[in-house]
């Protein structure tokens, strides 16, 4: 077995927070993810009339990146950065997460955007044979992958494992 450890690992985190606001006690303070596909968000915009074109998805109407308008409120932005789940060859229906091709380059572009953490879900597949040796293993990899990659690149990794029956 081997340990996914990179070279601003232990840091990423401690850095992080201390560029958080200050001016708030902790338990007042806000994280705010972006965690919607682009199809989801289509929908909502759709409900109001919306076209969902990209500047509709990180603008205000007056043309202010939405990232700054979070931050001016000392919310601190962060975004979904897995391409959702394919299903694991040689399993029962179970998952894996995809999203890791250009994932150090997303993330690098991501921070300069503004965010700070940033979130991938693993699925597992809860049942009488589920979930699986092979399911548990690739995903918690995943996470392990997804993490470094985060924090090699400046960003604060949330590490989701979800479940469904």
């Amino acid at each position: 077995m081997s340990a996914f450890v990179g070279k601003y690992a232990a840091l990423t985190f401690q850095m992080n927070l201390s560029r958080m606001p200050s001016t708030l006690p902790l338990q007042a303070r806000v994280f705010w993810l972006q965690d919607e596909s682009t199809g989801t968000i289509g929908k909502r915009l759709a409900s109001i009339n919306v076209e969902n074109i990209e500047s509709n998805r990180q603008k205000t109407s007056d043309g202010k990146p939405f990232v700054e308008v979070l931050q001016e409120n000392n919310v601190i932005p962060g975004i979904k950065v897995d391409k959702g789940t394919v299903e694991l060859a040689g399993t029962n229906g179970e998952t894996t997460t995809q999203g890791f091709d250009s994932l150090g380059a997303r993330c690098q572009q991501y921070y300069k955007a503004g965010a700070r953490f940033a979130k991938w879900r693993a699925v597992l597949k809860i049942g009488p044979n589920e979930p699986s040796e092979l399911s548990i293993q690739q995903n918690a990899q995943g996470l392990a992958r997804y993490a470094i990659i985060c924090q090699e690149n400046g960003l604060v990794p949330i590490v989701e494992p979800g479940d469904f029956n």
